[in-house]
């Protein structure tokens, strides 16, 4: 095996014939790659029908977990096996294009300050994917767009949605606070400064974290909106949606502890979380009621 360029680490749960679509998009990457498949427990015979699919390739590791340990801690399970420079970790139901590597790691060369980027994350009718390119969900910015008061924020200059896929693309690379974990290149020497994704969160908000802190450590985050991936979103996550929106809604209320407490007045925190909980509530009740439903 040719030494690997970038090592992809894929978490896998109950991923279906997507896992195998994005494992082969990545094995015809024309740069060398490695692939890590970090399995949490698939009961749908997909990592078996993976295993099949690529045989003897010594490029692909399979490594089963044996229960659901979540996002943070299915990738941490796998990085002592990577062997190359940059670390892609990639979500199971996103396809590569045979030079999307060659172009981030072009992109990328030579901007040793830059810990991690994400590209132009696309749904499958071709729009921008929410979640690509953000800005740091402050308790600020989350109050606005809970109370709908973008048209406020604008205003006063201060961006209220988090989220940018309804802003104007940029011509060239970007900073930006935050990147889709679905798609994130990382730095093998900025993740050894900044170190491994936090596993206190279960799904979602983690690579929100890892953003956060790898700016905090002095390390650039880029967008570049000039390479595309498709990204067939919520596979594996759709069939329980309420406990998916536990773990979205827990995940952001640690966040808020972890990295703005002191630094906001705790009644507007307490508002924050409360409306962050009523958030949840509401779409528990929705779920549940749309799957009763005949």
């Amino acid at each position: 095996m040719q030494i690997p360029l970038c090592s992809v680490i894929v978490v896998s749960y109950n991923s279906g014939p997507a896992l195998h679509e994005c494992v082969r998009s990545v094995l015809a990457s024309s740069v060398p790659v490695q692939v890590l498949v970090s399995d949490n427990g698939s009961a749908d015979g997909s990592l078996e029908a993976l295993a099949a699919a690529v045989g003897d390739d010594s490029r692909v590791t399979l490594v089963e977990n044996g229960e659901n340990l979540g996002f943070a801690a299915a990738c941490n399970r796998v990085l002592p096996r990577a062997e190359a420079p940059w670390l892609l970790f990639l979500n199971p139901d996103c396809v590569l294009q045979p030079d999307t590597l060659a172009r981030m790691l072009s992109v990328l060369d030579g901007m040793e300050d830059v810990g991690m980027a994400g590209c132009l994350l696309r749904n499958d009718d071709g729009t921008e994917q929410a979640g690509c390119r953000r800005r740091e969900p402050t308790p600020g910015r989350s109050l606005l767009r809970v109370l709908h008061l973008g048209g406020l924020s604008r205003r006063l200059l201060m961006p209220g949605d988090f989220n940018m896929h309804r802003e104007p693309l940029a011509s060239a690379p970007v900073d930006v606070d935050a990147i889709s974990g679905a798609f994130m290149l990382v730095r093998r020497a900025a993740l050894e400064a900044v170190g491994p994704l936090d596993e206190g969160y279960f799904l979602h908000c983690e690579d929100l974290d890892w953003c956060r802190r790898f700016r905090d450590a002095g390390y650039r985050v880029l967008f570049v909106p000039g390479v595309e991936v498709l990204h067939h979103k919520g596979l594996s996550s759709g069939a329980r949606p309420v406990r998916v929106e536990w773990h979205k809604h827990r995940g952001m209320m640690r966040y808020y502890r972890k990295f703005f407490s002191g630094r906001y007045p705790r009644p507007l925190l307490w508002l924050v979380a409360g409306m962050i909980w009523c958030r949840f509530g509401v779409l528990a009740l929705y779920h549940t009621a749309r799957r009763a439903l005949p």
